[in-house]
């Protein structure tokens, strides 16, 4: 189907609207691009949608380029008046890094692998040290290279083999994560000839160190469906497929257990999982289902011993529990409680050592680490004294130790790379992120709650400077995603002080949708119960000005992707209580492209969102979807941004919406559209790069305070 006319020339008009009293002066002298409508009748149980900007899906087109270029140089004349103070605020947050910084180490396989970043440089550096951490030091992979030429590149999925010759990798230069992987013999520094697909460098090496099973994505709907298996010095044309996901709403991923003894094939989405194993000695062998996929059925599987450890919802356990079976009988009826279900703290994850089994668990929205002894008795848990934090377990390969590595974040602390020694309870702390010119003190975290309005208890994580006077007049930044199950933790974030140091608060809402207080709270934000999620919002803003942090006119509000839906739908019902929104590659049109399967990202999220193809999940959706609900009213001032290559979220939906607010809306708010040309659905790939994408943000909020500095 046709969805413009090639000969249909876009223009632009003059919008009359009133300039408010900003930074910005009086942009309304600038004119505003207008995209051409064109009817496309959409009808669905005999209820009948004008999409008139649907033509904007045609990627390639010159009109729709063109459109694209119209909308970012609209978006640099008006906000030209930011100029200095988006450089200022660059310089600020780039002057808070120390530019030659070195992860901490972890040893595997006889190596202590690091990632390095050097000053002035955009990308990282992928090194290891044979036998201690001062050894000589050897480059896997310098990222600065690959990204030669590339205004966008992602370097993932280092991977090196159990007999530590050989090194995978995955490149993505075209910002819609379609990687190619390479294979290097890290003996002689050369590249093989051997190069495939794959989906985000989804690879496991077999213990020949010979055989490598990795992942592809399907071409239009960049589903992860497939499984292949490559031998080293083979054709690739020649790889074996060892599984295919048939489902179109599953996705099939790899895994490899942290013995080294099994590969496992999973495959499903969001709650419906099932997994498969294969000997990592033996490559060639079959994969193994370990129970069959059913509706509402989830679990994931580790190696330990002889048996499979499995954390799972099975037998009526939402918070999740975890189970033990044995390797050679592994059926669901053989499965035992090794940590039984509880109602108050959501199993989120574990680990296993020779001595210890640690878990990551959360309570009241916090997360908490926990470690049990195999033999000896203990169970205790690794405290922290402030009131909003994350604990996690980082990455610990090593099976035989008594240390556990946690990464501990707060709002106020910067990441810090703890060892925990699980005999004595003696904290190593190996590593702060240094944040330059950063005092701790000057500043404070809270933890409240807010109560929305069916009397739920919502909680709401908060920071500001020490010396803020708690008397409504604070601007507000105020951020949340609520979806998916993933919770969105009160991690430190250097970038943000260049708002509370202006006196800003800055606040993260833990509404329904996210997991934060157990699997009820995500199950409460999904498909029938979605307005749970914005409503829960709109509370905890409410709460903020309620509660002197802020005010309606100083109050903004921030969310990316499934969060950036959460902007379009709250602009849409309280534009009054925001003085403004900005939504980062927004999901916005979701009937529309949620009935579409060819669309990335559809056909498996029918669970999260619903299937428009239902009637009753049809008309629910329609109640919030923000491109649908766009009235001829007065809005919050809005910030819309995208990437042309983005994958997940198409550019063409916040393209859409922008288009639909310049024809409806009334009053005098700002509307901009920016459109990354060159970055991916987490805008661009550089550190430094992505500062910019940060300022620009800022100074719109800035601006409209009418802050120069």
């Amino acid at each position: 189907m046709k969805y413009i006319l090639y000969n249909v020339l876009f223009y632009l008009v003059m919008t009359p609207v009133h300039a408010q009293t900003t930074l910005f002066g009086d942009y309304t002298s600038i004119p505003q691009p207008r995209a051409p409508r064109q009817q496309h009748l959409l009808e669905q149980h005999g209820d009948v949608r004008d999409d008139e900007y649907y033509w904007l899906k045609q990627r390639d087109s010159d009109a729709v380029i063109r459109y694209l270029n119209e909308e970012n140089e609209y978006f640099s004349k008006v906000m030209k008046p930011t100029e200095a103070l988006q450089e200022k605020l660059f310089n600020e947050m780039l002057g808070r890094i120390k530019q030659d910084d070195n992860s901490v180490p972890y040893l595997k396989n006889g190596y202590y692998y690091y990632v390095r970043f050097e000053t002035g440089r955009q990308y990282p550096v992928y090194c290891r040290r044979k036998g201690s951490e001062t050894a000589p030091e050897e480059i896997l992979v310098d990222a600065n290279l690959v990204a030669a030429g590339h205004p966008f590149c992602v370097v993932t999925g280092i991977n090196v083999s159990p007999d530590n010759r050989y090194l995978v990798f995955a490149v993505d230069t075209s910002g819609r994560y379609l990687f190619q992987a390479y294979v290097k013999d890290l003996s002689t520094g050369t590249l093989l000839d051997d190069h495939f697909p794959s989906a985000f460098g989804g690879t496991v090496w077999a213990n020949d160190s010979r055989t490598i099973f990795y992942d592809t994505k399907d071409s239009v709907s960049l589903r992860t469906d497939r499984i292949w298996k490559h031998v080293l010095h083979t054709p690739v044309a020649g790889d074996a497929l060892v599984y295919e996901e048939k489902d179109e709403t599953a996705y099939a991923s790899l895994a490899k257990s942290k013995t080294d003894r099994y590969i496992f094939i999973n495959s499903g989405y969001t709650q419906n999982y099932e997994t498969r194993f294969i000997p990592a000695d033996r490559p060639g062998d079959p994969p193994t289902l370990i129970a069959p996929r059913e509706s509402g059925f989830y679990y994931s599987v580790e190696n330990f011993g002889d048996s499979f450890y499995i954390r799972t919802n099975d037998q009526h356990a939402p918070n999740f529990k975890l189970v033990s079976t044995p390797v050679n009988q592994y059926t669901r009826n053989h499965w035992r409680d090794v940590i039984p279900h509880r109602k108050d703290a959501l199993l989120e994850g574990f680990d296993v050592f020779s001595k210890y089994l640690v878990l990551n668990e959360r309570t009241d929205g916090i997360t908490r680490i926990r470690i049990i002894g195999w033999h000896n008795g203990v169970d205790k848990q690794v405290d922290f004294p402030e009131p909003t934090y994350v604990s996690e377990l980082d990455y610990n390969p090593e099976l035989n130790t008594d240390v556990v590595r946690i990464d501990y974040s707060s709002m106020v602390t910067p990441n810090s790379v703890i060892d925990y020694d699980m005999n004595t309870g003696h904290r190593t702390v190996r590593k702060v992120q240094p944040v330059i010119g950063y005092h701790a003190d000057q500043y404070v975290s809270e933890y409240k709650w807010a109560t929305a309005r069916d009397g739920t208890l919502v909680p709401i994580s908060i920071l500001s400077r020490r010396d803020r006077v708690p008397d409504g007049t604070s601007p507000c930044l105020l951020y949340a995603y609520g979806s998916y199950g993933e919770s969105t933790d009160p991690y430190f974030d250097a970038n943000v002080l260049s708002l509370v140091d202006r006196g800003f608060v800055y606040a993260i809402a833990h509404v329904r949708g996210g997991m934060e207080m157990g699997f009820h709270w995500y199950d409460q934000g999904r498909m029938m119960h979605k307005m749970n999620t914005f409503t829960d919002f709109i509370d905890c803003a409410e709460y903020l000005v309620h509660s002197k942090y802020t005010s309606p006119d100083r109050l903004f509000a921030n969310g990316a992707s499934a969060g950036g839906l959460l902007m379009g739908a709250v602009s849409n019902l309280r534009p009054d209580l925001f003085k403004g929104i900005i939504a980062d590659v927004p999901f916005v049109d979701v009937i529309t492209t949620m009935s579409d399967s060819t669309i990335p990202l559809t056909t498996g999220e029918y669970t999260e969102w619903g299937n428009p193809a239902i009637r009753d999940q049809y008309f629910y959706m329609k109640q919030y979807s923000p491109y649908d609900n766009i009235g001829r009213k007065s809005y919050s001032n809005l910030l819309i941004t995208t990437s042309y290559s983005d994958s997940q979220v198409q550019y063409f939906e916040p393209a859409k919406f922008v288009a639909r607010h310049r024809e409806l809306y009334t009053g005098d708010h700002l509307l901009l559209l920016y459109c990354n040309m060159h970055g991916a659905h987490g805008g661009s790939s550089g550190r430094f790069d992505r500062l910019h994408d940060v300022a620009r943000r800022y100074a719109f909020i800035m601006g409209l305070l009418d802050e120069k500095d």
